[in-house]
């Protein structure tokens, strides 16, 4: 009787092959730092905003310009990471795919 376990292939190293079209993990974490300080400044934004508008209590309305003004920055920061990593990994790819030039010696 054989091991069914045997006939199983071993398992491939995970190395990527190719290139990735993932921005490095610093890339990452720096542009969600980036969305959560803009959505905290919203946040500050927005409260100042409508508590400025406010007389004689005004309930929860600060609370509400907080929130709309956390999604709205937050989600303009987004936007612009985003647009900064695609950027930026399309600007790596063009440079190792670039042809060396006549009379220059090819970068590494």
């Amino acid at each position: 009787m054989t091991d069914p376990r045997s006939r199983r292939p071993r398992p491939t190293s995970r190395r990527p092959t190719g290139l990735s079209a993932l921005p490095s993990p610093a890339a990452r974490g720096l542009a969600f730092g980036a969305i959560m300080v803009a959505g905290i400044l919203g946040a500050i934004i927005g409260y100042g905003v409508v508590d400025v508008q406010c007389r004689n209590g005004c309930g929860s309305w600060p609370a509400v310009g907080a929130v709309l003004g956390a999604l709205f920055f937050g989600g303009g920061g987004a936007v612009v990471a985003v647009l900064v990593l695609r950027a930026s990994g399309e600007w790596r790819r063009v440079d190792l795919d670039a042809e060396p030039r006549p009379g220059h010696p090819p970068e590494l």
